[in-house]
């Protein structure tokens, strides 16, 4: 039965149409690994009857479903405008600090130093550049004067973007900081920070964290690549970060629209050789917000993301406030299916040779993952079963995108759920309080009770030597079942 899972992963926006538990457990028996819950519109109340919906179902059914918060991030916007109020080309549009009702000629700006902050000859861009201005003037303390190059209807409260612009705000703004509490509160398996620029909001985020009382579990950071900058610090970003998400909305916006697909390629590339598992998010299947059937373009994007070798797939708007949260599941998981199964998808998602290793405590599992790898492909080995108690071994083993199944065994929990983001990684519950040779043999009647394996396959086994001091994986055994 658990042969033809998929092995690229769904994670799945929560909004008024998936908030209630039968559309829940539908989207995930179609696909879902994954509930994103997004902090920009979030309700504290509902994001709970989310969260203890989505652990109950995982208890009812044996699912290990994971929770991942996002937060909003320094996101700038306008603020209300008069209906009906529209710019040509040319006009010119004053941004003020004052808390206005704005119109065709005046706006109010959430962002207070953007005076200080913004130069003539930038560029303003409204509403995902919709609409397009250039700074004429500034005074440096409270409004900003721009030239209308395209233009259209202004509304209220869109977002905006500074592309030629060094933002002095910080990447966790307040509310940010009360969002990242309340998830670790209530133990999210992923926080994401938005618009990350460079390690240090990173490593702001994790001193944040470290103040915590309940974040004993370290809770896995996803930094969101939606910045110029964020794309130029890839490498510092990537030494602090577990994972990265390519959010191509605001990036396709801050970075000319051409550059992003070479963008994506890239990024996915460089977080493999980290062994970071890597997201490709926004507008994925947009059309199916009120279609039932994706365009051609829409398909192939997911298909070409499948095929970069991304370890999860986004959805945004589909399931939070589109007509269809089950189907448009049900036709990304059969795209994603489709292209694991070609030639093609093996090919370009072959090990990673060179990829980057640091000779720390870690390099010995390192190493020894990266032969479990080796020996299973040269045996033909169905699985690669693991026992791990922080996870590490599994990053390190889906980073190579064996062809084999990787069975992860662990005694916490939440460890379980927060693998379920990962590339191929299909996590078990296991009290690991036996000698190595007990334990193997249980492990691999478990693998074979959930149906990965079968009598006679070859199985790839790696422990920690001793097992019971949780240390960190040095054996590799081939095994027969």
């Amino acid at each position: 039965m658990n042969k033809n899972l998929k092995k690229t992963k769904i994670i799945a926006t929560l909004g008024p149409a998936s908030s209630n538990k039968e559309t829940m457990i539908q989207m995930i028996q179609a696909g879902v690994d994954v509930f994103r819950i997004n902090f920009s519109h979030a309700d504290y109340e509902l994001v709970l009857k989310n969260v203890n919906t989505i652990r109950e179902i995982n208890k009812e059914y044996g699912y290990s479903v994971s929770i991942l918060g996002d937060l909003q991030g320094p996101k700038l916007r306008v603020g209300v405008v008069k209906e009906g109020s529209f710019l040509n080309p040319g006009d010119v549009l004053t941004f003020t600090n004052e808390k206005v009702e704005g119109d065709s000629t005046k706006v109010y700006m959430t962002y207070q130093q953007f005076p200080q902050d913004v130069k003539v000859g930038e560029r303003i861009l409204i509403d995902d550049g919709k609409l397009v201005f250039e700074v004429i003037e500034t005074n440096n303390v409270d409004t900003v004067k721009a030239k209308t190059i395209q233009g259209g209807p202004l509304s209220s409260k869109k977002g905006v973007n500074l592309p030629n612009t060094n933002v002095s705000l910080p990447a966790l703004t307040e509310k940010d900081i009360e969002d990242a509490n309340f998830m670790l509160d209530n133990e999210f398996d992923w926080i994401a920070l938005s618009f990350v620029r460079h390690a240090q909001d990173i490593i702001d985020l994790k001193e944040l964290m470290a103040k915590h009382p309940t974040n004993k579990t370290k809770t896995p950071i996803i930094a969101k690549i939606e910045k110029p900058e964020g794309v130029k610090n890839i490498d510092e970003i990537l030494m602090e970060c577990d994972c990265l998400m390519v959010a191509r909305g605001d990036l396709g916006v801050e970075v000319p629209m051409e550059q992003v697909p070479v963008i994506q390629k890239n990024l996915v590339n460089k977080a493999r050789l980290y062994a970071k598992p890597v997201i490709i998010a926004t507008q994925m299947m947009e059309t199916m917000i009120n279609s039932l059937t994706p365009t051609r373009a829409e398909v192939n994007d997911v298909a070409n993301s499948v095929l970069d070798g991304a370890d999860a797939v986004m959805l945004s708007g589909e399931t939070s406030v589109g007509k269809y949260p089950v189907d448009v599941i049900k036709n990304m998981a059969k795209i994603v299916k489709n292209i694991e199964s070609t030639p093609l998808y093996s090919k370009l998602n072959h090990v990673i040779e060179e990829k980057i290793n640091c000779v720390d405590e870690r390099f010995i599992t390192d190493k020894v993952c990266r032969s479990a790898v080796d020996v299973a492909k040269s045996t033909g080995a169905e699985a690669i079963v693991t026992l791990t108690s922080s996870g590490y071994t599994a990053f390190q083993i889906s980073a190579h995108r064996p062809s084999s199944h990787i069975i992860v065994f662990s005694n916490n929990k939440r460890v379980i759920t927060m693998l379920n983001l990962l590339w191929g990684v299909r996590a078990f519950f296991y009290d690991m309080e036996k000698s190595t040779d007990e334990t193997v043999i249980q492990v691999n009647m478990l693998t074979h009770n959930y149906g990965f394996v079968e009598q006679g396959d070859f199985v790839i086994n790696l422990n920690a030597m001793p097992v019971q001091n949780g240390g960190k994986t040095n054996t590799l055994r081939l095994s027969t079942i």
